[in-house]
This record gives C-alpha cells, sequence and structure tokens, in this order.
C-alpha cells in the first residue's frame, strides 16, 4: 500500500506568529483563569482534597489568553489548606484528560502565600538556590476562577519527570518526593530523614512518596551506604548537591526542610550515573517562619538569627547531616559553599536589592488580593520587620538576615583563613581532542595533598577528583611555588573542571559556585560552516504522519546538508533553548550524505534504537538551534504556532524560508505538485511486505531515482535508472523492519521487509 505524506500545498504562513509569555517569567505576574462549570467547584475540590486528592475537571485553564479545555485541578498542600479558607493552593494538571501543554509544561503548582507576610520568600529564595543547584522556576499569578479574583499566588516549577530529565538528563530512574504519605505533623511519626530501616522496603513506604515505577530497592541502598559505608556515599549520591542544600536550608533557616522537625520537602531523583540527586522544594517558609528544629527552641527571631551552623551535626536522626559532616574534608566542603551563600547573598545585601524588586512587580496585585492573610501594611513591613503572633511568627527578612551574617561572623568556622586560588589557567588555551593537557592554579593557605582538580567530559557525568601538585612535573614550574598542576585528557570537543582546595579548617572553591558551575575548556576541531548544514522541515505534533521504530507517532526534524561533501556530525549539538546549547549530542561517527536528509526523533526516548533528542518540540512554538560546544551556532530557527500533522518546511528545499505544508519526510520539500500527485495515482509498489524482490511500476511516468531509508532518517540505499516505467529492487540483504522508499524524490512509501 502507497503512503501518501505528499499532497499539494494546502496553505502558506510566512512569520509565523511570537511565543506566548514565558510561564516563569519574575518580570510578569501570569494570568490564570479556572472556569469550573458547577458553582459548587469549591465544595467539590474540598470533597476530593478529604477522601482521594483526585482532580476534578474543569472546563477549562486560560493561561495569559492561551484556553486548554477540559484540565483537572485539585487543591494541594498540607498546612497551607483547609476546608474554610477561600484562598487555598492549586495544582492544575493540563494533560490529565488530554495532551496538552503550555510551552512544555503540563504540571502547574500555585500556593497560596499562607504564612509569608512579605510575598517573598518562595521566589526569593528560588533565585538565592538556583545559583547554586538546580531547583525549580518561580513568579507570581493572580489566579481567577469562573471570573471572580481568588488572588495573588506563587508559582513554583513542578519537581516532574520534564524537571529532571532537563536537569539529570533521564526521567525512567528511581524518583521520590521526600514527604510522609499523607503529609507531615504533630501525629506524624514516619519522616523521609535518610535513616536505614533494613531491606524490607515496607518499612520505608509511609515516609516517601516514589513517583517511579521502579525504585525501592535503590533508596535502601542509599540509606545503607549513608549509614554503614560512608566512604563509598559518592557513588550512589551526588555529595556536593547534598552539601549545597544542606548549607542552603540552614543559612536561610529553612526549616521546614530536611533539617527541620519533620525531614521533609526535597527530592531525590537517581541520574544514569547510579547517583541520588536531591532538589529542595516548597520555600514559603524559608526565613525563619518555621520554628521547629526538632532538637532545640527557636522561639525568637534572636534565636533564629543564632541557630548554630552545624545543625544536627551530631544527631542520629538527622543522618544525611551528621554523617556528611563527621568526614573532614565534606565538613570543610560545607563550610565553603556556606561562606559563599552568605557572602555572595547576604554580606552585600544583594538579596535586598532582589527583594525589592519584587516587590515593585507585585505592590499592586498583594493591594488588590481580596483573601490575603495579612493585611497590605504587613506585607510592605515584613521585609524588613517582624510580624509576630502565633507559632509561625515572620521575622522581618532584613532583620534575620544581617543579624544571622553577623552572628555568624563571630564564628571561628567563618572567620578562619580559607585557601586563596588564583591564576586557574589550561598550559594550552586551545588542545587537540585526546591530547593531555595540564591544568595549573595558584594556591596559598593550603595543606600539602589538599589542592584538587574536579574534571569532566560531559555535562551527564559526575567530575573526577585528582590532587594537584607543586611538585614540579605536573606542568606546575618550579617546585614549592604555590602553583599546582595536574593534567587531564581533552577526551571530548570540551571539557568541564573546577579547583578545590583545603587547609585543616576550611575549603574553597574556584569557582565559588562548583560543581554547579565550572571552567569549560575547548578543544580545536572542525566545524560546518553555516548554510551547509540546515533545518530542513520538522514537524512539533504527529498525531498520525509517520511512527518510528517503535510505531510510536513523534515529533520529529530532518536535517539537510546543503554541500556537495560528506559531513561530519562529530562534536555537534541540537538543542531547543539558547541557555543550554549542548543539549542533546550527535553520536560519535554520524555523517550525512551530500545533499542528503537525516531525521532526529524528539521524543525525548533515549533509550530506543536510533537518533532520538532528549527534549521535544513544542506546538505552540520555540527554537531550534545546532551549535558546538564552544558556541559557535550554524542554525538558530525560530517556529511559531504549529498544526497537527503538517511539517514546517523550507521553500526552496534547504535555503528557503518556511512554510506549513503536507510533510515530505526525508524528501525534497518542493515535490508538492500537481505532476506529484499524478506520479502516485499510477504507481504500483508490490508486493508489500516483502522477503526479498519488490516490483515498481509507473505507467504513465518514468523512475529515475531511488533512495531507501531506515526509521532514523538514515539514507541506506539509493540507485538511479534511465528510460524505464518498471524496475526490481532486492532487499533480502536488509534486516527485517520497516523501511521508507523514495521514489523520484517526491513520494515516499513505506516499505516492509517481513
Amino acid at each position: 500500500m502507497i503512503q501518501k505524506n505528499i499532497y499539494t500545498v494546502l496553505f502558506l504562513l510566512m512569520g509565523i506568529g511570537g511565543f506566548a509569555q514565558d510561564l516563569y517569567d519574575i518580570n510578569a505576574i501570569q494570568d490564570i483563569r479556572i472556569v469550573f462549570a458547577e458553582s459548587n467547584w469549591d465544595a467539590l475540590l474540598d470533597a476530593q482534597a478529604a477522601s482521594t486528592e483526585d482532580y476534578i475537571p474543569a472546563q477549562s485553564v486560560t493561561i495569559n489568553g492561551t484556553v486548554f479545555n477540559n484540565v483537572g485541578v485539585k487543591y494541594k498542600g498540607n498546612s497551607t489548606y483547609s476546608a474554610n479558607r477561600v484562598k487555598n493552593p492549586f495544582h492544575i494538571e493540563l494533560d490529565t484528560y488530554q495532551s496538552q501543554n503550555y510551552q512544555g509544561y503540563t504540571d502547574i503548582k500555585l500556593s497560596n502565600v499562607y504564612f509569608d507576610p512579605s510575598f517573598l520568600r518562595e521566589p526569593l529564595s528560588y533565585a538565592i538556590l538556583r545559583q547554586y543547584m538546580d531547583a525549580p522556576l518561580c513568579n507570581y499569578a493572580n489566579v481567577y476562577v469562573n471570573g471572580t479574583l481568588i488572588g495573588l499566588y506563587t508559582s513554583a516549577e513542578s519537581i516532574s519527570k520534564r524537571f529532571v530529565d532537563e536537569h539529570f538528563y533521564s526521567n525512567n530512574n528511581a524518583f521520590f518526593k521526600c514527604n510522609p504519605i499523607g503529609g507531615a505533623g504533630p501525629g506524624s511519626s514516619s519522616y523521609p530523614n535518610l535513616a536505614y530501616l533494613g531491606t524490607n522496603i515496607t518499612s520505608y513506604q509511609t515516609a516517601y512518596e516514589m513517583n517511579s515505577t521502579t525504585g525501592w530497592e535503590d533508596l535502601v541502598t542509599l540509606t545503607n551506604t549513608l549509614a554503614n559505608d560512608i566512604n563509598n556515599i559518592e557513588s550512589v549520591l551526588d555529595v556536593d548537591r547534598a552539601l549545597w542544600m544542606l548549607a542552603f536550608d540552614n543559612a536561610l533557616v529553612n526549616l521546614d526542610s530536611y533539617i527541620g522537625t519533620f525531614k521533609q520537602n526535597y527530592y531525590l531523583y537517581k541520574d544514569d550515573n547510579g547517583r541520588f540527586n536531591p532538589v529542595v522544594w516548597d520555600l514559603n517558609m524559608s526565613f525563619g517562619v518555621f520554628s521547629q528544629t526538632g532538637t532545640i527552641a527557636l522561639n525568637t527571631t534572636t534565636a533564629k538569627k543564632q541557630m548554630t551552623h552545624l545543625l544536627h551535626a551530631s544527631d542520629a536522626a538527622w543522618p544525611l547531616v551528621q554523617k556528611l559532616l563527621a568526614v573532614p574534608k565534606y565538613k570543610r566542603m560545607y563550610l565553603a559553599h556556606y561562606k559563599t551563600i552568605m557572602e555572595e547573598n547576604f554580606a552585600n545585601n544583594s538579596y535586598l536589592t532582589t527583594a525589592q524588586s519584587y516587590q515593585t512587580i507585585i505592590n499592586a496585585a498583594v493591594q488588590a488580593d481580596p483573601n490575603k492573610q495579612y493585611t497590605y501594611a504587613q506585607y510592605q513591613s515584613n521585609l524588613n520587620t517582624d510580624i509576630t503572633g502565633g507559632m509561625n511568627a515572620a521575622p522581618g527578612i532584613t532583620n534575620l538576615m544581617s543579624g544571622r551574617n553577623t552572628y555568624l561572623n563571630t564564628l571561628a568556622d567563618f572567620t578562619n583563613v580559607q585557601p586563596t586560588i588564583t591564576s586557574v589557567a589550561p598550559a594550552i588555551a586551545e588542545p587537540l581532542i585526546n591530547s593531555d593537557v595540564f591544568i595549573t592554579a595558584n594556591v596559598v593557605n593550603t595543606n600539602t595533598n589538599g589542592v584538587y582538580l574536579g574534571y569532566r567530559s560531559d555535562k551527564e557525568l559526575p567530575f573526577t577528583k585528582v590532587l594537584m601538585y607543586d611538585d614540579g612535573a605536573h606542568g606546575d614550574g618550579a617546585a614549592n611555588d604555590n602553583v599546582y598542576g595536574a593534567a587531564m585528557n581533552m577526551s571530548k570537543a570540551f571539557m568541564q573542571y573546577y579547583i578545590y582546595a583545603e587547609n585543616n579548617n576550611v575549603g574553597k572553591f574556584s569557582p565559588v559556585r562548583a560543581e554547579h558551575e565550572f571552567y569549560t575548556l575547548h578543544a580545536v576541531y572542525p566545524t560546518i560552516n553555516p548554510g551547509d548544514l540546515v533545518v530542513n522541515e520538522l514537524m512539533a505534533q504527529n498525531t498520525m504522519t509517520i511512527a518510528d521504530q517503535d510505531g510510536e507517532f513523534e515529533d520529529w526534524i530532518e536535517l539537510y546538508n546543503n554541500t556537495d561533501t560528506t559531513l561530519s556530525l562529530d562534536n555537534l549539538y541540537m538543542t531547543d533553548t539558547d541557555t543550554n546549547l549542548i543539549k542533546w549530542a550527535f553520536p560519535s561517527g554520524l555523517t550525512i550524505e551530500p545533499h542528503g536528509y537525516l531525521t532526529i526523533w524528539a521524543d525525548e526516548d533515549g533509550s530506543q534504537v536510533g537518533l532520538h533528542a532528549n527534549f521535544k518540540l513544542s506546538s505552540a512554538g520555540e527554537s531550534l538551534i545546532l551549535a558546538y560546544a564552544n558556541g559557535t551556532i550554524i542554525e538558530n530557527i525560530s517556529f511559531g504556532a504549529q498544526t497537527a500533522d503538517m511539517g514546517y518546511a523550507r521553500i526552496p528545499n534547504g535555503t528557503g524560508n518556511f512554510v506549513i505544508q503536507v510533510s515530505t519526510f526525508n524528501a525534497n520539500n518542493e515535490t508538492l505538485s500537481v505532476s506529484s500527485e499524478a506520479f502516485q495515482q499510477n504507481l504500483s509498489v508490490y508486493p508489500n511486505p516483502t522477503q526479498n524482490v519488490v516490483y515498481i511500476q509507473n505507467k504513465n511516468h518514468q523512475i529515475n531515482r531511488l533512495e531507501l531509508y531506515n526509521l532514523q532518517g538514515q539514507l541506506i540505499d539509493q540507485k538511479e535508472f534511465t528510460n524505464t516505467q518498471a524496475v526490481s529492487y532486492d532487499v533480502s540483504s536488509y534486516p527485517k523492519g520497516v523501511y521508507l522508499l523514495t521514489i523520484n524524490r517526491n513520494t515516499t512509501v513505506k516499505l516492509i521487509r517481513n
């Protein structure tokens, strides 16, 4: 049967429209409007919150003017939710009942700012945290239900499979929300404190919520290693990320967290390297609103200012703190991270500038909020002044943090002299791939065997740590001159690296935000010239056009080689965001023939055979970029809203502007014409399926070219003919499967070899 993927052009759209407002743009208050068909929607949501916690269908949800029909909505939260409260937190799930998203996001989590008179704590805390580890984006939204303003909410990015895939490069491994099932409270007894409870997984199931299909055994391994094999903890935990989390929670007196009485409000995701990565969540009570440490009472702002920076370092009920800080190196790293947080945000008052900018953005919206817990005057004052009363009194943020900074700077751990790291540099500025290169740094106030180089060849890998030497034998010049050196192999097009040094008291990183930030060294390698390789066509909403090798209809991207030579795609990356140019790497050794096509499935299914990018395309429009790790961009296109099962293709092929038309998968985009339709009407391809030979005939037209592609879009054979209307083609040498047979570069047939 002939698969007619090629038809007459249906319509032409030049200059497709712009993008919708960024969902997490901190400079713009989002507009979210929920419409329920039922007038008693609040009672329905309350009933679900009290029982199954399932979603109820909203007739529509409109986000910044974009309407989504038939959407799942429910109340969320523990202490912030109440059936007697008008302004409750929402969880909106756009794809509960049908596939839809806003800029790739399906889950929208809206918090009601219940414990925060300042309206600043959650967005401000996340802004600080994102400097040091992967953490949610966060901003503000005005939320309406059935046309009535409910109030101003904070909107924090969901820790979803999308989040872990973006930051940890997979989404199908062990994944836990570390909150007690049913919520934490005075009556709770099971907390996600990472204590080892034996090998019976049921012992863990009341304290952790598993968001993956498997993973309990992985969690048991983590807790067992933490308790009984701390020397190997880095094999199962990203320790650096954990130390950043602990330092952040302590510095900001964020006690509704792992270091508080309930040991909660974080996620754990196990990456493909076997390491769990912690992600901080739920910061509405940071800056001292929550006061329960689980051991000592912090009943006053003064007590919170003077909370020990080593809280729970000797408490077995907090093994992540106790076990890590008992290792001298980890404690010195923790102190280095802690000092960086304080110096970069609170010693210089940069956090205050950020907070004031947020107030400018939300001031009118807070004043207009009809259901805020606190008065507008309390909102105005709480940045600086304590709001007292009740168990969860809110310290003035500047009052708390200026006092905390002053207090910490009286302690030896914060006044001890850190190592100084300067003049970090490679011996060769542009090394060749696979060559060894020395990295050197000038380091003082350190110990012998106290300087380390961390490096990796890919963003998905852990850093390898090796000692640096001041012995004159490691590219470091003369011995004992405070210049340290170590070699690393440029195994890839770029290497990421940092320096860590310590003395008996404290450590220091360079750059100071390592391992979250790092230096990058680029190798010398050939690059493709802009225009030689282009994005030729894409489909951002494929529901029935063509399936991949697993029978799935996925987004796809077609590349085209405009040159007369074979192009190597070594060291090339493809991405859908200019903030991460190295999002997906083309496999080493991949080439594209002269004037040839190559198709990549954009489906986040990297475990499948073939070319599968680790991102999907947004049918609402986005960017698509081909780039090298050194920042060289050879292709950068932006597209607007797409039509289901239609291609977005260059006309003329390979060089022209983009139009929306019926797709020409792995074929010339200019073949959509009446003549190609006539060619198809007289074409016969049989037998199909076939075991060996297939016959191609056309009684009215000549057949001059055959091209056989696999479902990854790679050309695997081609033949040319002259003066013939019938040819035979032997495919018996190819493995059984589905292929695409393109005839005369204008008609594509799905050919099955059985």
